[in-house]
């Protein structure tokens, strides 16, 4: 066996005491044999090394982890729903369109100003999808009719009625959008 190729038993065991001639902690504080330390720099580098892989790898994960939101059928039918029942001036009202459109919404009973139970929640069913929940600039149901200043996107049929984000009807949809319950938010 060559010395040159084989580390000597110290370098294995951290506790050994250092080679003759060389002088430790003992020997009235002098600095440890250049082995110890190139020893204890490779020890350094690996475990930086694993640090970097291991943020590597999370840097790859979303910022947040949090689950979406669940949207909210009730906050939908009380807070949503009567923003597309809503005359604007300059506008048609949502019905107008969407009654025979894309994304269609349920035609109301002859007579009725609003939805019943069954018509909601097939509208819920049907609008949910023209959302991200969780990221109401993501959600065509909010940047579909939004000023294309304020964030919106480049057309939609009925006209551009929310001129920012802080329309008070924007803001009841992008709640929605959010998770926001009759009660509070989940």
């Amino acid at each position: 066996m060559e010395d040159s190729q084989e580390m000597p038993k110290e370098h294995h065991n951290r506790e050994a005491s250092p080679p003759e001639g060389h002088e430790g902690a003992e020997g009235g504080g002098a600095r440890k044999s250049p082995e110890y330390d190139t020893f204890s720099i490779i020890e350094l580098e690996m475990a930086l090394s694993r640090i970097l892989t291991a943020a590597l790898f999370l840097a790859q994960w979303p910022a947040s982890s949090l689950p979406a939101p669940v949207l909210d059928y009730a906050f939908f039918r009380d807070e949503v729903q009567p923003i597309f029942l809503k005359k604007r001036p300059g506008h048609a009202r949502c019905i107008t369109c969407h009654q025979h459109g894309s994304p269609p919404l349920q035609l109301l009973t002859p007579g009725a100003v609003t939805w019943n139970e069954e018509q909601s929640r097939k509208n819920f069913e049907i609008w949910k999808l023209f959302v991200v929940p969780g990221e109401p600039l993501k959600s065509p149901l909010l940047t579909h009719p939004l000023a294309r200043e304020a964030g919106g996107d480049h057309f939609h049929a009925g006209g551009k009625h929310w001129k920012s984000l802080d329309d008070p009807e924007w803001q009841i949809l992008a709640a929605w959008v959010r998770g926001q319950t009759q009660g509070g938010v989940k």
